[in-house]
């Protein structure tokens, strides 16, 4: 039995957890979202607890059943609390303000960034950093990726666009000739 699997998923008070065929319905005060359940894996309401469980006992089946329990528990915590994540933004000029929905980011090109966030995604501009909101974590990360992939940090001088907490490994710059140059030089 998966380890992950066969934890029981908290239903918080105000989230509520609907069963279809094929798909889990979470809603909550910040949302509702739709989890897919495949083939094989059966979910299943105690009270203020769901269960994943397995129906059959094959490889494939085994391999999803802690995914698709920590899928659905995202999807709980999500639409209750949301998910966030926050960049840091280092570097000379180097500047985010929000334009309606969109974020415009200012990082060393001669234009201005305009990222556009997807449906149920927030983009807001905190003391200079960007937050990421929004109740889907997948949409939240990959949204995030998208932003910091516009100008990753670089390892010379730690410029660029960085998840807060995220280590840069820096390099030593180049270093400067010996005095009189290499043997066999010019005249």
């Amino acid at each position: 039995m998966s380890r992950i699997g066969k934890m029981p998923i908290q239903i918080p008070e105000g989230a509520s957890v609907a069963l279809s065929a094929s798909s889990v319905l979470v809603k909550g005060p910040k949302g509702e979202l739709t989890v897919p359940i495949p083939e094989g894996i059966a979910v299943s309401p105690e009270g203020a607890r769901v269960m994943v469980t397995r129906q059959r006992e094959d490889r494939a089946t085994r391999a999803i059943h802690g995914y698709v329990r920590s899928v659905l528990d995202n999807a709980v915590t999500g639409v209750t609390k949301l998910w966030t994540k926050k960049l840091e933004l280092s570097g000379v000029g180097y500047r985010a303000a929000t334009s309606g929905q969109s974020l415009v980011l200012t990082v060393g090109f001669s234009h201005p960034v305009m990222i556009e966030p997807p449906p149920g995604i927030t983009l807001s501009v905190v003391e200079g950093n960007v937050l990421v909101a929004g109740i889907d974590k997948w949409l939240v990360g990959e949204t995030a990726a998208k932003i910091r992939a516009v100008k990753p940090p670089e390892p010379y001088k730690g410029k660029g666009i960085k998840y807060q907490g995220e280590r840069i490994r820096r390099k030593a710059g180049k270093s400067a000739k010996a005095v009189g140059g290499a043997p066999g030089g010019g005249k």
